[in-house]
Formats: C-alpha cells, sequence, structure tokens
C-alpha cells in the first residue's frame, strides 16, 4: 500500500474567495496548499473590467498570510455590455486569464449575467480571435427545465451551437457535473476541457435529500445521480489532459445556507488534497493524481507546471479537520465528505 506521495504543487482552476472579512477568513486555507487559482468574479458589485481585476487581485494579496506564496488568476464577469476593448487590453497586460460567462440567474450573484448570448458576441469574437479562454456556468435557467437536465440543456441548445459559431474560442466547462458533460468534451477535437470539483467526485444528489435536507451539500450545479458521479470520477481519475481540479470551493456563512432559501456552495478549499488523494486511492489511481491538481490545468491555461512540490502522507490515524471554520463575516461549515481522511498534507 502507497503511504507517501509527492507531487508538483496544485492549482486550483475555478475559486471562490468573496470579499472583505469572508476573503481574509478563507484565504490561508487555499494558499496553504495550492500556488496558483482562477479567482471568480461574481462579487457584489461584480468584476466586470480590468479595472475591477486590479483592484480585486490587490484585496487578495493584501489578504494572504504572511510568507505565503500564492498567485490569483483573475476573470471578468461577462455582460451583455462588457468592452471587447478593456478584455483583449486585460489580457494583453497578463492581468486577465479567462472571462466568466454566467447565464443570468443560474447561481449566487448570477443575476447581471447573460440573457442573450447574441448580445455577447462581439467580445466572444474578439476573444476567440486572441486566445483568451471562455470559463462557462454550464446551465439553462428557464422554468422549464428541470434542475438535473440543466447541464446537459446547456450543452445542447448554448454550448454546441456557440462553438459551430465560434470554433477557435477556447473554451473551460467548469463544475461538469454529469456524464453527457464528460461525453461531450471528449469527443471535441480541439479548445474544450473541464474542471471538476471535489465534492461531485464524493456525493450525488441523495446526500442533499435523504435523511432530511442537508444544506451544506447543496450547490449549484447541483449533485446529480450516482451514474454521473461515477463518470466524473472515471474522467478526474483516467489521465486525460482535458480534465483537472476546479474546487468551485465556495464560502457562505452558516445562517446564509441554513434557511429557508439557502445559498449554493460548498466549502472545500481546507480539506480538498486529503479528499482527492482518497478519491484516488479508491479508484488505484494514485498515480493520476499529479496530473489531475497540478498537470493539466496548467498545460490547458498555458501556464508552467510549479516548480515546488507537496507531500501527501497516508497516516494510521484520521486526520482532523476542523466541522466550522471561523471568519470575520461568520462560521462557514466545511465539506464533510462522510468518510475519514486518512490522507494529508504534510
Amino acid at each position: 500500500m502507497t503511504t507517501e506521495l509527492t507531487i508538483r504543487r496544485p492549482d486550483d482552476w475555478h475559486l471562490h474567495l468573496r470579499d472583505g472579512a469572508m476573503l481574509e477568513g478563507v484565504i490561508g486555507d487555499t494558499s496553504r496548499h495550492f500556488a496558483r487559482a482562477i479567482i471568480m468574479p461574481n462579487l457584489v458589485p461584480p468584476v466586470v473590467t480590468t479595472a475591477d481585476a486590479a483592484a480585486y487581485r490587490d484585496r487578495i494579496l493584501a489578504a494572504l498570510p504572511e510568507g505565503d506564496r500564492f498567485e490569483p488568476l483573475m476573470t471578468l464577469y461577462l455582460t451583455e455590455h462588457t468592452d471587447p476593448d478593456d478584455v483583449e487590453a486585460g489580457y494583453e497586460s497578463g492581468l486577465i486569464r479567462a472571462v466568466k460567462l454566467y447565464p443570468a440567474g443560474a447561481t449566487t450573484n448570477s443575476h447581471g449575467g447573460v440573457r442573450d448570448m447574441d448580445k455577447a458576441m462581439p467580445v466572444l469574437e474578439r476573444m476567440a480571435k486572441i486566445g483568451l479562454t471562455l470559463c462557462v456556468h454550464g446551465e439553462v435557467t428557464t422554468p422549464d427545465v428541470d434542475i438535473f437536465d440543466r447541464e446537459a440543456v446547456f450543452i445542447e441548445t448554448v454550448l454546441d451551437p456557440l462553438r459551430a459559431r465560434l470554433p477557435e474560442l477556447r473554451v473551460t466547462m467548469e463544475h461538469v457535473t454529469t456524464k453527457n458533460g464528460v461525453d461531450y468534451i471528449k469527443s471535441a477535437k480541439a479548445n474544450l476541457a473541464g474542471s471538476i470539483t471535489t465534492h461531485h467526485l464524493i456525493i450525488n444528489r441523495n446526500a442533499i435529500l435523504v435523511g432530511g435536507i442537508k444544506p451544506h451539500y447543496y450547490c449549484l450545479p447541483v449533485a446529480k445521480r450516482e451514474e454521473h458521479r461515477l463518470a466524473l470520477r472515471a474522467a478526474a481519475t483516467s489521465g486525460d489532459g482535458r480534465f483537472f481540479l476546479g474546487t468551485d470551493s465556495a464560502p457562505h456563512v452558516d445562517p446564509l445556507k441554513e434557511c429557508a432559501c439557502g445559498c449554493a456552495g460548498i466549502y472545500t478549499s481546507i480539506n480538498t488534497m486529503s479528499c482527492l488523494a482518497h478519491v484516488f486511492e479508491e479508484e488505484r489511481a494514485l498515480d493520476k493524481l499529479e496530473a489531475f491538481a497540478s498537470l493539466n490545468g496548467p498545460a490547458w491555461y498555458g501556464l508552467p507546471a510549479n516548480a515546488e512540490t507537496i507531500r501527501l502522507v497516508r497516516r494510521a490515524q484520521p486526520a482532523a479537520f476542523p466541522a466550522k471554520i471561523e471568519t470575520g463575516a461568520g462560521p462557514v461549515t466545511v465539506f464533510d465528505p462522510m468518510f475519514p481522511l486518512h490522507w494529508d498534507v504534510a
């Protein structure tokens, strides 16, 4: 049995840090293990211009624990009025690494997202021309579509037509949750990849609903049937360079999760590497963990892999993680994978 594993320092290709007191409370859980992260722009107000992104990056760096080395990779929130010239200037400066498409109403703070894709075409055409990646929250939001079918319908009615219209546009399907998404990425000849979260490798929809409603397992896209979880596991542990880690770690204070209209989001930054090592060990694929967490993402985004390494150790006694972390904004519940975690970062 493998009891130690050294891999390149990982990156997180989909991360919510929020702002203010919450940012200050959670940033250390990421910077402790991860060298870089694609930072989500759905603040209030959202990060819509390069100037917004520069200011947000400064706030992130100012909140880092002393001595931590971490690079925030900034994104812009796509609207129907996004300025293509500003996007290109941000990309050419090296600050902007991607633009994020939120269909309006799809998830937390997405009400200012895109309703009419035609109105966003000028900036998408510019992105295709310059090689800037579009990160997509891949769900439709029309009320006639069942919440468990929103990803599949998005692929059919939005993403596939967009890629046919702009085949040179680089697209990351973020937080893929279905076999449909996995198969669609595998079928693409070029310019398409997908991030997979920690929690979607571990939970299916039963975790949310069986034995009572469990709000701390509620996320968007929502966890799906077991067949989809197994497809995600197979993709993540395959070594296929088109799949990589994007935790979608999304902190909300407990009062906003545990209420009549609880927020979507699961906080996994603190124990992601332990969870992943457990999953990859179960799948007899520990030799593929470095590719998923540390190599495939940088290759997709045109960055070098990190030179530093981390060491994972399998201990006889389970690693101890807090059930909650305290932040200046309030308590945040940590993801509970519902099994003991024997792997930990040394």
